[in-house]
């Protein structure tokens, strides 16, 4: 059931909030929707025009709240977004994240905050969630990441909505700006809290909130800049579509390598051809973002000096005769890589056979070599060393891709052709 067009006509200034809340998802919303909840304005704001709309279509309407432990009052903020969604009758879920807090913390929590969401969405039957990025969020990002030299693909403004760990995101208010949203706040009694990060100055987003106040004179502000990183998105789905295209013609997808050729006929556009690599490496590690424009210098360097193989974003590659790229997954980069025989491997595996709770997923590794009938697959010892295998303990039960033991079979969850049109 969408909005009443007479009721969403009658809302006035609230009328363009609520209308993108129920366009948001690609064929619809689904019956249950999640909205992820921080306390800030952003959120707050999208919690309880979501909550409006869910009222007069309705939909279900879930909100959670990620408590990292990175700030003593993130508990206290948590909490009173829970007794805002009581006040709303709407259903709220803490969850706690006690990860690393060495290293790049930030970008630790983000991955965990999509994790443990998709987590809680599959549990609740959640279809999708939505999320409380901003225009001034677009804007504030493509200063940061023009700061790092950043292409077409990191200028970009964010999809609006994606696929991430089995779940539809989407950012309804991507085009709103943060002053409007705290209007709407005002206008209906709603009450948010202020991260104090935003004005500490050791923030990178922070010091970019201050250089837009700075460029305005310029004409520069967050409209424009949004509108920027707009055309810079549509950019880069054109490249994507001819990426996508040039691999259905000439990619190779050979039991978990990919083979690329480097003499197309006719040629590919060079940054066709760097598209390829760049995915193909992000696609072998299973990787969530496209590895850094200074790693395929290096790899294009490596390549043009001697032409042997080399490792790259937890990848090794070789070029092959005929110019042809292959891309395996490293040994190195999953030695340690384990799961359940009913879980997904390094992401991308599934095996398929007579499961026991006493057999585990593991890297081939150099146990190749007892697999008699691995020169058969067709795959470089290299690749079967970085293949899933079925251990019990130290005992070696299957190698489905050496060969070893027909009773398991090994496939490959989403092939490269599919991944390329999701990322």
């Amino acid at each position: 059931m969408q909005l009443d067009p007479d009721w969403l006509m009658a809302q006035g200034e609230d009328a363009p909030l609520l209308h993108v809340v129920d366009t948001v998802f690609p064929g619809g919303a689904p019956p249950r929707v999640g909205v992820a909840v921080s306390g800030g304005g952003d959120s707050m704001a999208l919690l309880h025009v979501a909550w409006r709309w869910a009222q007069q279509t309705g939909h279900q309407v879930e909100a959670v709240t990620v408590d990292h432990g990175l700030r003593p009052a993130a508990a206290d903020e948590a909490r009173a977004v829970a007794a805002s969604c009581a006040r709303l009758g709407v259903p709220h879920s803490i969850l706690r994240w006690d990860g690393s807090k060495t290293g790049n913390t930030m970008a630790a929590a983000r991955s965990a905050r999509y994790r443990l969401i998709a987590d809680w969405a599959r549990a609740r039957d959640v279809g999708g969630v939505m999320l409380g990025h901003t225009a001034n969020d677009v804007a504030e990002t493509f200063l940061m990441r023009l700061g790092r030299k950043a292409g077409v693909d990191g200028l970009a403004a964010m999809d609006v909505t994606f696929e991430r760990h089995g779940i539809t995101w989407a950012r309804p208010l991507w085009q709103r700006q943060r002053d409007a949203l705290r209007a709407y706040l005002w206008r209906h009694g709603v009450d948010w809290v202020e991260d104090p990060t935003n004005d500490d100055a050791a923030f990178d987003r922070t010091r970019a909130r201050a250089a837009l106040e700075a460029l305005a004179p310029l004409g520069i502000d967050v409209e424009g800049l949004k509108e920027t990183a707009h055309a810079l998105h549509m950019a880069r789905s054109a490249l994507e579509h001819y990426t996508a295209e040039a691999a259905g013609k000439h990619v190779v997808e050979h039991n978990g390598d990919l083979l690329i050729p480097l003499g197309a006929r006719p040629p590919l556009h060079p940054e066709i051809e760097r598209r390829l690599i760049s995915k193909g490496l992000q696609w072998v590690a299973s990787e969530p973002y496209a590895p850094r424009r200074s790693i395929l210098y290096n790899l294009d360097a490596g390549l043009a000096d001697d032409g042997s193989r080399h490792t790259a974003a937890g990848c090794l590659v070789t070029q092959e005769p005929g110019r042809v790229l292959r891309i395996s997954r490293e040994y190195e980069a999953v030695k340690t890589t384990r799961c359940a025989t009913t879980e997904i491997w390094d992401n991308r595996w599934k095996l398929d056979g007579p499961h026991d709770p006493g057999l585990e997923i593991r890297a081939l590794g150099r146990a190749v070599k007892d697999c008699p009938e691995w020169r058969k697959a067709e795959l470089p010892r290299r690749s079967l060393m970085a293949s899933p295998a079925v251990w019990k303990g130290d005992e070696l039960i299957a190698a489905p891709l050496a060969g070893n033991n027909p009773d398991w079979t090994a496939r490959i969850v989403t092939s490269f052709p599919s991944y390329l049109l999701l990322h």
